[in-house]
């Protein structure tokens, strides 16, 4: 982080001042705020969920939920935001990785529920799409749901395994494919002509 800021923003700071919006129940309302931006925190969240700070694992699970309560992403800059101050940190994917799901029902009727590594809770559906991407070199897969505003999880491999047990063949815009339904939605995975013969 280059971080040329006369007065450079600390997470102790940040850690005060999101206590102090964290006392009321549920999530503090981040997207209502827009205070002064105060540049860059060394602070970085791995492919794996993992956050550092300064280079250094943070240890404490309750800071790093405290962190992400108040974490926002203002076009194509993850920044944690508070009622004062609002300063840019790295993320290297997805800011939270999605550990396990719960399944209810079965085919179009089943509604899958993804629990993130930070405590949150999103039952796939309209309002928390799954996406998945692959790369154009290698075909790997890289599955998301999204948890809240514009902040999506990595699903874990072990979590896409079981989504592929769960999977159905459904055609999207003429093309059939192989996916995942869950609250009344496809999810596309890969292209059916695609899957390796069994």
């Amino acid at each position: 982080m280059s971080g040329q800021n006369t007065v450079k923003p600390s997470a102790e700071g940040i850690v005060a001042s999101a206590r102090a919006a964290s006392k009321g129940r549920g999530l503090p309302p981040v997207h209502k705020w827009n205070p002064p931006d105060c540049g860059d925190l060394d602070m970085r969240i791995a492919r794996d969920g993992t956050w550092f700070y300064l280079g250094t694992p943070i240890g404490r699970p309750e800071l790093v939920r405290l962190f992400s309560t108040i974490l926002r992403k203002d076009d194509d800059r993850y920044v944690l935001v508070t009622p004062v101050e609002k300063v840019g940190i790295t993320v290297d994917d997805a800011p939270f990785v999605a550990l396990d799901f719960e399944v209810e029902s079965e085919g179009r009727e089943q509604v899958l529920r993804f629990l993130t590594n930070v405590g949150d809770a999103a039952e796939a559906g309209p309002d928390h799409p799954i996406r998945v991407e692959r790369d154009a070199e290698t075909g790997e897969p890289s599955p998301y749901v999204l948890v809240r505003d514009r902040l999506e999880a990595l699903i874990d491999r072990k979590s896409f395994y079981r989504l592929v047990d769960l999977g159905a063949r459904h055609e999207v815009e003429g093309i059939e494919w192989f996916g995942v339904w869950s609250g009344g939605e496809f999810y596309p995975i890969i292209p059916s002509d695609e899957l390796p013969a069994s």
